[in-house]
């Protein structure tokens, strides 16, 4: 007889059981001066669409509000509240982070700007309190190209896992066959409005 091999996924892999998706400090005054800023938000809207089709938690923050606006419309609609905060990690938002520890969510998806700064201390942050903490290269950007490329090394270096929004979302769904796979499905087919 016959006995089936029983694999597992890989430890590696996000799941939507337990993932979250931190959105940085995509915000009005600023955005206009990052790197291929259409394509980023285009990129972070898919996931934030994705994420609420496959019911993956959501959390945002705001940098300075008074001083950078509020978060691009784009995004915003798909957002519910962004906490603002001063310290460039998002760290100095405790209560993001003890909401998903209650949710026993300890891996997270982050994007947003800028990389080299909000990004990557929040990354890093993540890391020494024991998240698993991803960077979608495609939803991350800077002001300057160097700026992006040395922080994603340095995040990747450190223990992120680098990724890209077509791969997280499709990591997130499993399977192919499903409703939810076709939801995904059209939101990889979406054309890139950044695209030349």
């Amino acid at each position: 007889m016959n006995n089936p091999v029983s694999l597992t996924r890989s430890p590696a892999l996000m799941d939507r059981q337990d993932t979250g998706l931190l959105v940085v400090d995509v915000q009005e005054k600023l955005i206009d001066l990052i790197h291929g800023h259409q394509t980023l938000v285009w990129n972070i809207s898919r996931l934030l669409r994705g994420a609420r089709q496959l019911q993956i938690p959501v959390f945002a923050t705001e940098q300075y509000p008074q001083g950078l606006g509020a978060t691009v419309p784009e995004l915003a609609q798909h957002l519910g509240g962004t906490p603002a905060k001063l310290a460039f990690s998002c760290v100095g938002c405790p209560e993001l982070f003890e909401s998903l520890r209650a949710a026993e969510v300890f891996k997270i998806l982050v994007v947003g700007i800028e990389a080299h700064v909000c990004i990557q201390q929040t990354v890093l942050d993540l890391l020494a309190n024991g998240f698993q903490v991803y960077v979608a290269v495609d939803a991350v950007s800077s002001r300057r190209q160097v700026d992006q490329q040395v922080a994603l090394q340095r995040m990747e270096s450190a223990g992120a896992v680098v990724t890209t929004t077509e791969a997280a979302l499709f990591e997130w769904c499993q399977v192919a066959g499903t409703p939810e796979f076709k939801g995904i499905s059209r939101l990889v087919r979406e054309a890139d409005p950044g695209a030349c």
